[in-house]
């Protein structure tokens, strides 16, 4: 099948740029990393907006400029439309903003929590274009990061999942770990604090039942000794070494509860019921160490109840099974 050359470099070229802001955030020493990170990831994201309605609209260029009225010979506006042009005589293409409402006319649900991480980002990139920023509020920052490569991740797989995304670093490196003198208390300017005030209201309006696109997530970083391999974080591999947890590392790794799963699922998909099939997956859910944790009440007590925690994973097996609303 032919690729639409336009569509292809747009794709290639939103990558590249969350690529590009991840390096830079990344670097040692960097004094304008958050703000670069705000304007190549916004970049990033209209790019892959963009490229998604150009391929619901048959590839068709008009989908993505800016329209206007074309003008009579008398000066009157026509009924005609046409692309409006920039300073340079060419075509102007739409904002993020616009993006998002063009993608919702053409039926793609757009999650609200993904909205409000990135109008948090665009309120940085503003501030840092136009005014200034603060490398008081680096935390805040990274935490809208972390969300915002996350629901990149998430949303081009389920546009493009030929895009391989795993040959790439998609990460930041921890701002502990960046900088481990930050002051917690420092003094805001008045502009740093409103734009922190914008920050938690979209924060305090995440909707929880959206298991796959976040507002901010917020990372918490500790070292401690270890003369033993215990304390090297892992990934899951089917061939890997086995680890140990710990009480607090269980209870972060495995969150949800079945009455979680259940409510959330209720909300999450047009076809689920609480049925045989249902309790068929959830054995074998159960039976997969990777997916879930069974935890007795009393663990001094061998013949204690025993408690079930879920891993978020366990979303990507209902998925399979159930319809997404």
């Amino acid at each position: 099948m032919r690729i639409n050359k336009t569509y292809q470099s747009l794709l290639d070229k939103s990558t590249s740029s969350m690529l590009s802001a991840i390096e830079i955030y990344n670097k040692p020493d960097f004094k304008y990393r958050e703000e670069t990170f705000s304007i190549l990831s916004i970049n990033s994201w209209e790019l892959l907006f963009k490229a998604r309605i150009l391929k619901l609209s048959n590839f068709k260029m008009s989908s993505i400029y800016v329209m206007e009225n074309k003008k009579k010979k008398n000066g009157e506006k026509s009924k005609v439309l046409q692309p409006k042009l920039n300073r340079s005589r060419n075509p102007m293409t739409i904002s993020l903003a616009e993006s998002i409402l063009r993608l919702r006319t053409k039926g793609e649900n757009i999650s609200l929590n993904l909205v409000k991480s990135l109008f948090g980002l665009i309120e940085l990139r503003d501030n840092a274009i136009h005014f200034h920023n603060s490398t008081d509020i680096s935390k805040e920052i990274q935490e809208l990061g972390f969300a915002c490569i996350k629901n990149f991740m998430e949303l081009i797989q389920r546009w493009e999942p030929k895009v391989k995304l795993s040959q790439y670093n998609f990460y930041l490196m921890p701002l502990a770990y960046v900088d481990s003198n930050i002051e917690s208390t420092a003094i805001l300017t008045d502009e740093v604090a409103n734009y922190l005030n914008y920050l938690k209201k979209k924060v305090s309006e995440t909707d929880t039942a959206d298991v796959d696109f976040s507002v901010a997530i917020g990372i918490d970083i500790s070292f401690k000794k270890n003369t033993t391999l215990e304390g090297i974080g892992m990934r899951y591999d089917a061939n890997g070494i086995p680890i140990s947890l710990s009480e607090e590392d269980i209870t972060l790794k495995y969150p949800l509860i079945y009455k979680n799963i259940t409510s959330t699922a209720n909300n999450r998909y047009i076809d689920f019921k609480v049925n045989s099939d249902f309790h068929s997956l959830m054995r074998n859910v159960k039976a997969d160490k990777k997916l879930a944790h069974n935890r007795k009440l009393d663990p001094k007590n061998p013949k204690s109840q025993v408690k079930t925690f879920f891993n978020s994973n366990i979303w990507k097996i209902l998925d399979k099974k159930y319809t997404k609303k």
